[in-house]
C-alpha cells in the first residue's frame, strides 16, 4: 500500500533552464599568499625544487619522495627545501597544485579543442582525455592527496573542474540538469577509479578514452568523436563492442 501512495505522489518539478555560469576561475590548492611578492630568483629555486620533486614521484612514487630526496636532486641544502615548503606535506601539496594550475591554464585559456574555440563537445572530448593522461602521470600523487568524504567535492580544483563542465553540457543541453549530469561525467575522471581500471585491470589509456568519447557522446545525444577503442570512428556501436571484447579479462 505504501508502494502504490509513493507511486502516485507527483513527481518532481523539471529544473528549470540555467542561466550562463561566468567563465571559471583559477583556484589551485595552497593559499599562494606568498608567491606574487617571490623575487624572480626565488621564484625560480620553487621551480626547481618542484621540478626535482616531480620527477622523483614519477620515477620512484609519492611514498618515496623525500625532502632529502628533494634536495638532492636540485642540488640545493635540505634547509632551502625546509623553508621553501615546511614539511613534506606541504611539498606534496604544493607539487600537486602546480600540476594543477598548469593543468587549469591548459583548459581554461590553452590551444582549442581543450582550450576556447573549439565547440563544446569537441572541448569536453577533449577536457576528460587530457584530465585521464594527467591523472596517470600524477596518480599516486592524487591518491595520495585525495580529500576525504566531506571535502571532496567541495575543494577549489574540483569546483573549477566541474563548473567547467557544467558551463559546455549548458552549451549543448541547456534544458538538461547539467549539474547532476556534470557530477557523473567527473565522476568517470575519479582518481580512485583510473587506478582501478588502470593498475589493477591492466585497462590501456586509449581504452579509457574511447569509454570517455563513448559517455560524453551519450549523454550530448551527439556522434562518438576520436577514434573508438575497437571501433570505426564516429559509432557509438563500435564502442560497446570493444567494451564486450575486453569483458573476459583484462585488455592489453
Amino acid at each position: 500500500m505504501l508502494y502504490a501512495v509513493f507511486m502516485s505522489s507527483p513527481l518532481p518539478p523539471f529544473p528549470k533552464p540555467q542561466e550562463p555560469v561566468e567563465k571559471p576561475v583559477l583556484l589551485e590548492f595552497g593559499t599562494g599568499v606568498d608567491e606574487p611578492c617571490l623575487r624572480a630568483d626565488a621564484a625560480r629555486n620553487r621551480a626547481r625544487l618542484l621540478d626535482a620533486a616531480a620527477r622523483l614521484v614519477a620515477e620512484h612514487g609519492a611514498a618515496g619522495l623525500t625532502m632529502e630526496a628533494v634536495a638532492a636532486a636540485a642540488q640545493v641544502g635540505k634547509g632551502t627545501v625546509f623553508r621553501r615548503f615546511g614539511d613534506r606535506t606541504g611539498l606534496l601539496t604544493a607539487l600537486l597544485d602546480h600540476s594543477e594550475k598548469k593543468f587549469q591554464a591548459s583548459f581554461l585559456s590553452g590551444p582549442a579543442p581543450l582550450g576556447p574555440g573549439a565547440p563544446p563537445v569537441e572541448r569536453l572530448s577533449a577536457f576528460g582525455c587530457a584530465a585521464l593522461r594527467r591523472a596517470t602521470d600524477d596518480l599516486e600523487l592524487q591518491l595520495a592527496a585525495e580529500p576525504c568524504a566531506d571535502r571532496r567535492f567541495v575543494v577549489p580544483p574540483h569546483r573549477v573542474r566541474h563548473s567547467h563542465v557544467v558551463m559546455l553540457l549548458r552549451q549543448v543541453l541547456p534544458q538538461a540538469d547539467t549539474e547532476l549530469l556534470g557530477h557523473v561525467l567527473m565522476s568517470y575522471l575519479e582518481p580512485a577509479l583510473i587506478h582501478h581500471l588502470v593498475k589493477q585491470c591492466q585497462m590501456p589509456m586509449e581504452r579509457l578514452q574511447a569509454g570517455w568519447h563513448d559517455l560524453v557522446a551519450r549523454v550530448t545525444g551527439t556522434p562518438v568523436t576520436g577514434t573508438p577503442h575497437g571501433a570505426a570512428e564516429g559509432t557509438v556501436e563500435g564502442v560497446a563492442e570493444g567494451a564486450r571484447e575486453g569483458t573476459a579479462g583484462p585488455t592489453g
